[in-house]
């Protein structure tokens, strides 16, 4: 496994995100196996999602779903840009923030959420040297969404995808082409957001060696009835 993005870039690393607390994001999973769980594994997601951040060798901003979450972000990563989203679907927040960061002249932006830790430097790698020859990039999610959605260009209108089921992935690269984009799909891999993600996790972080994975599979492999 690589361990860093060595090339510097104009490419931003976008992280969208909530600010983890009791009750405040992963609630299917809380549901599950309780919320103060719950906000550990977010905790340790956001921390593995940061880490991928501070390897990024180019622009870095975390868009945080709060309005007054900037003074949190800074203190987590002062050199990243805080661009708090605005209220809508998750398409339409992804839209805005889009339009936000092009219009300070940002071009070629990757965007992730803060609940896939198995993407590795390789898979950032690849996603940006295909966005050398295609629109847009996408790497899949095993359940039929995406963990990484990378684009040259103005996203399409998103609004209406079919956002947390498995046709959304499908959906997205289809709304793209319509509007002209090239798409290519650069891999697969997974985000956690159910109980039975769990154990897969587990299974897949088993080897990585880096220190937030480490600490999120230390949590997994605590969790009773995993």
């Amino acid at each position: 496994m690589t361990t860093k993005q060595t090339l510097p870039t104009d490419a931003a690393l976008v992280l969208i995100c909530k600010r983890p607390a009791l009750g405040h994001g992963k609630q299917r999973l809380a549901v599950r196996i309780g919320v103060e769980r719950a906000l550990d594994i977010a905790e340790h997601l956001l921390d593995c999602a940061l880490e991928d951040l501070r390897s990024w060798h180019g622009p870095v901003v975390i868009a945080p779903d709060q309005r007054d979450a900037c003074d949190w972000a800074a203190q987590l990563m002062p050199q990243a840009l805080c661009l708090a989203q605005t209220a809508g679907n998750l398409g339409e927040r992804i839209n805005n923030l889009d339009h936000s960061l092009r219009g300070l002249d940002h071009r070629q932006l990757l965007y992730i959420g803060s609940d896939a830790p198995a993407l590795a430097p390789d898979d950032y790698q690849r996603v940006h040297a295909a966005l050398g020859t295609h629109d847009t990039v996408l790497v899949a999610a095993r359940d039929g969404g995406v963990v990484l959605m990378a684009s040259n260009l103005p996203w399409p209108d998103l609004a209406a995808l079919p956002w947390s089921t498995p046709e959304l992935g499908h959906a997205l690269a289809n709304a793209c082409r319509r509007v002209g984009h090239s798409v290519a799909l650069c891999g697969e891999s997974f985000d956690i957001d159910e109980q039975a993600d769990l154990p897969f996790a587990a299974q897949a972080l088993a080897d990585d060696p880096r220190a937030t994975r480490r600490r999120l599979l230390q949590t997994l492999n605590n969790l009773e009835g995993l």
